[in-house]
């Protein structure tokens, strides 16, 4: 499959710290590029790169207004990240309770 045809998923498009930056300030508003772009300090081209992973990914959405395109969080999506986190938190939960344990044990010796 060419990069050209890729479609990201939600893991992919959350992997990259700018992606998850840019869907942070659309929890705050809707924007187009140009206010978004203005938060970072890489290009618009560079910005649009990033939404356009954050748009197959189906995190964003973008309506055209005027001459610009406006930007807006689509969170839906991250309910399969939810779920995939919410099953690995039992280990996580079993990890938190031994250590407790540990620690009680350690402090009564």
């Amino acid at each position: 499959m060419s990069s050209s045809a890729e479609k990201y998923d939600v893991f992919q498009a959350i992997a990259d710290p700018t992606r998850r930056e840019v869907l942070r300030l659309l929890t705050e508003e809707e924007m187009p590029i140009s206010k978004i772009t203005a938060h970072f300090k890489v290009t618009r081209t560079a910005i649009a790169k990033h939404l356009h992973i954050l748009s197959e990914a189906e995190l964003v959405s973008g309506r055209k207004e005027g001459r610009e395109k406006i930007y807006q969080l689509r969170p839906e999506p991250l309910a399969e990240l939810k779920q995939w986190l919410t099953y690995y938190e039992q280990f996580w939960n079993n990890k938190l309770s031994i250590l407790g344990y540990v620690v009680e044990q350690d402090e009564e010796s």
